[in-house]
């Protein structure tokens, strides 16, 4: 495999080749003759770019040939660190055909409210009052309950001590202090939080936590709102799933992270 036809720089390509061939083995190494094998191209030419990279610490040799360098974790960072979570949110839901048609939410915890950061309406016939800077209960909210998992029960008794932090805005809302915390423990045990006509009637709410990048980043949830007369097994499934997909993407671009985060209480 040569370097593509019209390539501005060819040994830059061939050099990303090198680093795709590299990454496919999974952390083992390749000798310089294999990869000029895979490549389609001389051994000689291939010998050098391996030789640049290695001097810039993109890969590194050992007995068995060449495997990825640290220098590309630097680099990895660096990305990672420009990554913007609501510009993440708003590009999963694009790219995501369930997510696509459904209205969503970027929320983060702030005391016991959930603040939204970012709302995509979807395409489904309905207009909810959550938007962008809104402050919702998080005890009756998906997204407020897929943040409460990560904390402890202790935490959570003292946080919502007081009954005005456990408002009913329906009559499924959970206002029982005790009722809430067991809640939370289904919500860990579960790994995706529930919300079932606790915001609005007739409204399923579902919601994963995002999983930090590092110690004492802000902790962010995303969500998702379904109709409940179109809500089952399967859709709820297909739900969960997007969303882990989602708050994967958001945690980590480059998809080294699982998306979701809860503690044991």
């Amino acid at each position: 495999m040569s370097a593509p036809a019209g390539s501005y720089a060819p040994a830059v390509s061939r050099a990303l080749r090198v680093l795709a061939l590299l990454e496919a083995a999974g952390g083992g190494t390749l000798g310089v003759s294999e990869m000029a094998r895979q490549l389609g191209v001389a051994r000689s030419s291939l010998h050098n770019v391996c030789l640049a990279l290695e001097a810039e610490g993109v890969v590194q040799r050992s007995e068995g040939g060449y495997r990825l360098g640290r220098r590309l974790v630097e680099l990895g960072g660096a990305y990672l660190r420009t990554v913007d979570p609501v510009q993440a949110f708003y590009q999963a839901c694009s790219d995501t055909s369930f997510l696509h048609n459904e209205i969503c939410q970027l929320a983060v915890l702030d005391g016991t409210d959930v603040l939204y950061l970012a709302a995509h309406a979807g395409r489904l016939p309905l207009r909810m009052t959550a938007s962008i800077g809104s402050r919702f209960p998080a005890s009756i909210t998906a997204v407020g309950n897929a943040l409460l998992a990560q904390l402890d029960d202790d935490e959570l008794r003292q946080r919502f001590e007081d009954p005005a932090t456990r408002p009913a805005w329906t009559a499924s809302s959970i206002t029982d202090l005790d009722a809430l915390i067991d809640k939370i423990r289904d919500t860990r045990g579960r790994g995706h939080a529930l919300d079932e006509g606790e915001v609005f009637p007739g409204i399923r709410g579902l919601a994963v936590a995002v999983a930090p990048q590092y110690s004492g980043e802000q902790a962010y949830a995303v969500g998702a709102s379904l109709l409940e007369v179109y809500c089952n097994a399967h859709i709820e499934q297909q739900a969960v799933e997007a969303l882990s997909a989602m708050a994967a993407h958001i945690a980590n671009p480059m998809n080294l992270g699982t998306g979701s985060a809860f503690v044991d209480a």
